[in-house]
């Protein structure tokens, strides 16, 4: 489980693109700090792995801009922002989400543009 949830963090670090993870204490990762969030340092761990598996997923699918696709993820809770070229790219998108380990759910906030 360890070494699954250091492999999620890793990918999630390499997957922000030029954005700085701030670390407080090696328990945040993305951009949420210990002591500033209500979740767990465990559950923000997860919420980071979720985050860089789910974008993994859009990085390895033909067709999709990932990088014009934001990826947040609050207790198992995936949120898809920005804009895509097609319904059926949001739809993949979606599903490609609900295929990651330990979501609960998918919020579809993407735009066809």
């Amino acid at each position: 489980m360890k070494r699954n949830l250091m492999i999620g963090l890793m990918l999630a670090c390499g997957s922000l693109c030029g954005c700085v993870a701030a670390v407080v204490g090696g328990a945040a990762a993305g951009g949420y700090y210990v002591g500033k969030d209500d979740r767990s340092a465990d559950r923000i761990a997860q919420d980071a792995a979720i985050t860089a598996d789910v974008k993994t997923r859009l990085i390895a699918e033909p067709g999709i801009r990932s990088l014009s696709i934001n990826v947040d993820t609050y207790n198992g809770n995936v949120s898809l922002k920005g804009e895509v070229k097609s319904s059926a790219q949001a739809s993949t998108a979606v599903s490609l989400a609900r295929k990651a380990k330990g979501v609960k759910s998918v919020k579809n906030e993407l735009t066809v543009k």
